[in-house]
């Protein structure tokens, strides 16, 4: 293989920043230059499109050779939190209405009815 000057052989690549994009660009921006970008740990990861990249190995910068894999680690997109599902809380009766509630909850008290402000 030939050698360039800086030493690296002319079959290699720099590692793009994949560090901040969207899964779906990574794979891409991996892709035009001849890399393939693997999740560890994530087997839906040719499907993934809006994850975030927060994290790759190698560095951005590094030389390789052509068709080397590049593994990334993922974060959910903004206002994707890990927090679980956030079920939708019924809306409020209309204001004017009286509102049903217990004094303290499991006390056994009779409902007492409310009016709203």
């Amino acid at each position: 293989m030939r050698r360039t000057p800086e030493g690296h052989g002319t079959g290699d690549v720099r590692v793009p920043r994949l560090v901040g994009l969207m899964a779906v660009d990574a794979r891409e921006s991996a892709r035009a230059r001849g890399l393939v970008v693997d999740a560890p740990g994530r087997p839906d990861f040719p499907h993934t499109v809006v994850d975030y990249v927060v994290r790759q190995y190698p560095q951005p910068g590094t030389p390789v050779p052509r068709h080397s894999v590049v593994h990334v680690w993922l974060d959910f997109g903004e206002g994707e939190g890990g927090g679980g599902v956030r079920e939708p809380r019924g809306p409020l009766p209309p204001p004017g209405g009286p509102r049903r509630e217990l004094e303290e909850p499991g006390a056994g008290v009779p409902l007492v009815v409310l009016s709203s402000p």
